[in-house]
């Protein structure tokens, strides 16, 4: 399914004396005005310069940054991205004050040949998302025939439509469903998150591992209960993993993070996994702290102690680590999504720290090694290891719906190869 939709790759030809409207994720982190985080942006440039170097009329791009709640907001306006993306492009960057309107069409119909127009936020507009914020900070829908025009208008912009928002591609957003172009294609970008998950979910190179933490297991169920029947095993760290012990062994857990509607579903998720032949791998022992932050005292207490009043499960013990480093030295597709504890804390961090190493060393021998979620990608980033594995996700929300077997709404509404 994932890979079956057309690209930018199968309209260049198509592209010349026409005018694109491209939907791009620039949500980049900003402070007083000024970019902290570039990468979303330069992220889009490779299919921002492709369509360029095919003469269109005009490229139209569009986007949403941060949550207005269909209000305009000046600390959410994307102008304070135009010197960025001038600077980047090497060219000018016109913007525009609104997304929608008649000064924004006839500005746009006018247009220079070639000349990129960057929209004002399309969430200042509760049509976008089909819902807003009244004053007292009710949700209110959006009316559908208004829906209905804002789709229209934003349509009128181009004559080609492309998506390289992976990560707003599980919203039914107006951007992403709505814009009533035959040629609907995705991005370099998408295009290459596609491909992973695609050749991961859909045909991977075995063994397939799956590496997953966070806090809570219900957050997680849907996302364990669809990988067991594609994975051959499955590391279970975080906070969440203390849930599975304490079902499992009737361990003490101290102060660790226990979630109690999870804890329900533990028995059928393990039952799954043995019926699937999965290996599950939880932690054997942990490295505990008196307190969540870098001045605790630590211990590493297992299964048998099990661990006292007063402490918190912060990290994998060494065993653990060892156990995680087998399976990482097994696989030959590797997904991750959520670390192994607290990172955020270096005492608590060498766990996560450790594993990205081994994950990093089965990538040059040539491991497929996929990464998402906001805390996974923040490790690597923060490890300086973005470029030693094969990919990391730009779309949290996104990534974690196709891991869940979920279709995205924004990959569904492109254009499919045999419709070309």
């Amino acid at each position: 399914m994932l890979s079956r939709k057309i690209s930018i790759n199968h309209i260049l030809k198509q592209i010349e004396n026409k005018r694109v409207l491209m939907r791009v994720d620039f949500n980049v982190p900003l402070k007083d005005g000024a970019i902290k985080d570039p990468t979303r942006i330069k992220g889009a440039l490779p299919s921002i310069k492709k369509i360029l170097e095919c003469n269109p009329k005009g490229l139209v791009l569009m986007s949403h940054l941060g949550r207005p709640d269909g209000n305009r907001v000046e600390k959410h306006s994307l102008k304070p991205l135009v010197p960025k993306l001038e600077e980047l492009l090497g060219t000018k960057v016109t913007f525009l004050n609104d997304c929608v309107g008649k000064e924004v069409q006839e500005t746009v119909q006018q247009g220079r040949n070639g000349q990129i127009f960057l929209l004002e936020n399309l969430r200042f507009h509760p049509e976008e998302e089909g819902k807003y914020k009244d004053s007292q900070g009710n949700k209110i829908k959006a009316d559908k025939k208004k829906v209905a025009e804002f789709r229209k208008e934003l349509t009128s912009l181009g004559e080609l439509y492309v998506n390289d928002a992976f990560g707003t591609a599980h919203r039914a957003h107006s951007s992403m469903v709505g814009i009533d172009h035959k040629i609907r294609a995705s991005g370099y970008l998408l295009k290459k998150e596609l491909d992973y998950f695609g050749k991961a979910l859909e045909n991977p190179n075995r063994p397939f591992l799956v590496i997953l933490g966070g806090a809570k297991v219900k957050d997680k169920i849907q996302l364990i209960d669809n990988l067991i029947d594609k994975v051959d095993e499955m590391i279970i760290g975080g906070g969440m993993a203390f849930t599975f012990l304490k079902r499992m062994h009737n361990i003490n857990i101290g102060k660790s993070l226990f979630d109690e509607e999870g804890y329900k579903i533990v028995d059928k998720l393990i039952q799954k996994a043995k019926d699937k032949g999965v290996k599950l791998h939880l932690p054997v022992d942990f490295l505990c702290g008196n307190a969540l932050d870098n001045n605790a005292d630590t211990k590493v207490f297992d299964l048998k102690s099990g661990i006292p009043d007063g402490w918190w499960g912060l990290d994998a013990g060494p065993q653990t680590m060892q156990f995680n480093a087998e399976a990482v030295s097994r696989a030959n597709t590797i997904v991750w999504n959520g670390p192994q504890g607290m990172f955020e804390i270096p005492k608590f961090k060498q766990g996560s720290s450790d594993l990205l190493n081994k994950v990093v060393n089965r990538t040059q021998k040539g491991s497929i090694s996929i990464i998402g979620g906001g805390d996974t990608v923040n490790l690597v980033g923060s490890e300086k290891a973005s470029d030693k594995v094969s990919h990391v996700s730009t779309g949290g929300g996104a990534s974690l719906e196709l891991l869940e077997g979920k279709e995205l709404p924004g990959v569904a509404y492109l254009t499919d190869i045999d419709q070309l």
